[in-house]
């Protein structure tokens, strides 16, 4: 099943739903930082998480980053994701592993441990919004809900996950469901909701069991008046790194220093820690940079 994110309303448009599936992404993020197991666990929640707060934003170029900072051997994380459906994202340590949870599972919480969560959402002009939670549990999917809740003031379930074996991704994605304002009055109508979410099996067994976007938001809300939009957007993992950037990066680091890295080792190397890609420039390259910084200053 492609990648891909659904959105819909329930209960006269009292309830906001949106559907992902990152699977595919979150493999090649998987690949490209060589994450282990609780890594690629961590980061596929996370960027799943991103694609479902930016659906929400009107503008298009809008877009959602999420900084978790913790504690734990992990590290933490960043994820940038963008309306455009486009994600993209790195752990602070990822070879980083740990045994199971006690319930069997991936140990995400354990891998963050206590911290924080940081949330900027920028809309392409003006002052981005930014605001930071404590996290709760570490586990991503649990804190950005929390963050809804305290932050947006918005009543939220979040249901994200990833199922990785020796193989590979085989499930990744998750289900944003909203109380909006004019509904959140309603404390049957949260509390509905709330029980009906925490009745689901978990998302990647779902998605294991071939239910797609439609059916899962069927079984939570098809008798709530549910309505799906017809547009299905494609999401893929997506950065925006090149080696003209590169480039244009090593310049601002001045004649001097350029000059040192011809000296010393014949060049310079550029890793993206978004996507991993490995950018060389050799002597012929700086001097070329060399030489920009001399015009620029004559």
């Amino acid at each position: 099943m492609a990648d891909q994110l659904i959105r819909a309303t329930a209960a006269n448009g009292g309830i906001r739903a949106v559907g992902v599936i990152t699977t595919r992404l979150t493999e090649i993020a998987r690949q490209r930082h060589q994450l282990s197991y609780v890594a690629t666990a961590a980061l596929g929640r996370a960027m799943s998480s991103g694609l479902l707060l930016v659906s929400s934003m009107k503008k298009e170029g809008s877009r959602v980053n999420l900084r978790i900072k913790g504690q734990g051997p992990l590290g933490g994380l960043f994820v940038d994701a963008g309306l455009d459906g486009t994600v993209r994202g790195y752990v602070d340590h990822p070879a980083v592993e740990l045994p199971p949870n006690s319930k069997g599972k991936l140990d995400v919480g354990g891998a963050i441990g206590e911290g924080y969560l940081y949330v900027l959402r920028d809309v392409g002009y003006g002052y981005p919004y930014s605001s930071t939670v404590e996290l709760i549990s570490g586990e991503v999917g649990e804190d950005v809900a929390h963050y809804l809740v305290t932050s947006e003031q918005t009543p939220s379930a979040l249901l994200v996950g990833v199922f990785v074996d020796q193989t590979g991704v085989i499930a990744s994605g998750g289900l944003l469901l909203q109380v909006l304002p004019k509904a959140a009055r309603d404390e049957s109508l949260v509390q509905l909701l709330e029980e009906r979410v925490s009745s689901l099996q978990s998302f990647t067994t779902m998605l294991r069991a071939g239910r797609s976007l439609p059916d899962m938001l069927r079984g939570v809300l098809g008798d709530l008046g549910l309505e799906i939009f017809p547009e299905v957007q494609l999401v893929r993992f997506d950065c925006g790194c090149s080696f003209n950037r590169v480039l244009g990066a090593l310049k601002m680091l001045g004649e001097t220093e350029l000059l040192d890295m011809i000296d010393s080792d014949e060049g310079a190397e550029a890793i993206c820690h978004f996507c991993g890609e490995i950018y060389q420039a050799d002597s012929d390259h700086l001097r070329q940079l060399i030489i920009e910084l001399q015009a620029q200053s004559s």
